[in-house]
Parts: C-alpha cells; structure tokens; sequence
C-alpha cells in the first residue's frame, strides 16, 4: 500500500448518502462488510509499516533510565496519526470501484 497517494481522501468524517453505497453491491449491509474488510487489510498494512519503521529505533537494553523521547519517533507517529483513517481509507477506494469483491453463491 502506498501511503504517499490518499491526497484524495478527506481527514474527517464525510456524511455520505446510503443509497449511494449499495450501488455496486445492491445491498448495503453486503457494500459496509465490503468496506469493513478492505479497512481491516488496510489497517494491518498500516500498524506494519509503522511497527516496522518505529522497530528501527528499538533498543537492545531498554531500562526506564535508558528511555528517552526520539523526535524522529514522535514525527513518525504524527504523521500517521495525521493519515486519514482505514475506514475513510476503504470507503473512498469503494466508492471509486476500485475494491475488488465477489459474492459466492451456492449452487
């Protein structure tokens, strides 16, 4: 996942029209589960990539003398915390079609 490219997904909460999300479902529970999975893929993503950069200034010998406020550390973590939210995240990419979901059906 790119995190550089959401410049078009807003911060806060936007109110939507519900008729508008079971478009490409025809039904709405079916759209939100839709979108409740993709911001469950897209959050694990996130906290990874996070875990992983912040692994970065992980020490060996971690005491409470020995740990100290990193400003690399809190600018990583306000910039993600800036990020506009999983939800909006995979709200915004499902109102775009650009989900990709099928419905299994019984035969």
């Amino acid at each position: 996942m790119n995190t550089n490219n959401k410049n078009s997904t807003p911060n806060t909460t936007v109110t939507r029209d519900v008729r508008s999300l079971d478009v490409a479902t025809e039904n709405v529970y079916e759209s939100i589960v839709v979108i409740s999975k993709r911001a469950n893929q897209i959050s694990a993503t996130i906290k990874e990539e996070l875990n992983n950069k912040l692994q970065e200034f992980a020490s060996s010998n971690d005491n409470l003398e020995e740990v100290f406020e990193n400003r690399e550390q809190i600018e990583i973590s306000k910039y993600y915390e800036r990020m506009p939210k999983p939800t909006l995240l995979s709200t915004q990419e499902f109102l775009e079609d650009k989900i990709y979901h099928r419905t299994v059906t019984e035969e």
